[in-house]
């Protein structure tokens, strides 16, 4: 079944392939928001070990299929080989630093509000939390068949696709750490469902804008690939690990971050 889907998107355009696959992403946490129609409560050790997962499969994704690559297609020896992921790396935790600081959103598992003051309805200001903090997602999917299409031999329409599959793996516990908390508070089911799963609408958008720019820019390709990690990484560092650990039995979000590591590592492995 793997072998047919990967020899599928082999046979089309690279850029289709990525908004293809993070269309993907993107119904996955719409099936996960769908719990909103079963359940108005998550018990909590559930949705650690979830969160811990989603943790696991991007830093196991930053990892594998985007810093390892990212060195290896740059030049030179030592630690110029590695400067462009530094530089990429750092420009990606830079750009979501300046956003996460500026622009205003709210938390609703954290009941806060970040960023500049505004005078915007929470509804609002939800959905620019959530649409922030998926774009890498989408960009690191595009990236990686940006890559693909100008023809870099360290990118593989297999390393492509397992990346594609880990973000939708992942994105499903998502869909229900954003709709659960909206049931709780009072929301209908289906603006519950509704926010749910508009957390991961514009990783379709991020995924083919990332894989138009290195398709058509194959120099800044390391950079945009440790860009791409960089902000994952600050997801993770940020929002999903402290959420994680919200709940005094921290040992369900660390089994889950270890599963999740495990499994987007072997993804990555076994199709890269």
């Amino acid at each position: 079944m793997m072998d047919q889907v990967i020899n599928y998107f082999s046979g089309i355009n690279p850029v289709l392939a990525a908004l293809y696959a993070s269309t993907f992403t993107w119904l996955v946490t719409a099936l996960g928001a769908a719990f909103v129609f079963f359940f108005k409560t998550m018990n909590r050790n559930f949705l650690d070990a979830m969160l811990g997962f989603t943790g696991g499969v991007m830093v196991a994704a930053s990892i594998w299929s985007l810093l390892i690559p990212a060195i290896d297609m740059s030049d030179g020896e030592g630690f110029m080989q590695v400067l462009p992921a530094v530089i990429g790396f750092l420009m990606g935790t830079g750009f979501l630093f300046l956003l996460d600081k500026l622009l205003p959103h709210f938390h609703v598992n954290f009941k806060q509000v970040e960023g500049v003051k505004s005078p915007w309805q929470k509804t609002t200001l939800l959905v620019l939390a959530i649409t922030l903090h998926n774009i890498p997602e989408g960009l690191a999917v595009g990236v990686l068949f940006g890559a693909v299409a100008a023809g870099v031999p360290e990118a593989s329409i297999g390393g492509a696709v397992a990346l594609a599959v880990g973000i939708g793996l992942q994105n499903f516990p998502e869909g229900i750490a954003v709709a659960m908390p909206l049931r709780r508070m009072g929301i209908s089911r289906r603006k519950s469902f509704y926010y749910g799963q508009l957390s991961a609408v514009v990783e379709p958008v991020a995924a083919v804008l990332g894989a138009f720019a290195v398709a058509f820019f194959t120099p800044i390709l390391p950079y945009a690939l440790a860009f791409a990690a960089g902000a994952m990484m600050f997801v993770v560092v940020e929002e999903v690990i402290p959420e994680a650990q919200q709940n005094k039995n921290s040992d369900w979000a660390t089994l889950g971050f270890i599963g999740g590591f495990i499994l987007m590592m072997s993804l990555d492995v076994v199709l890269g």
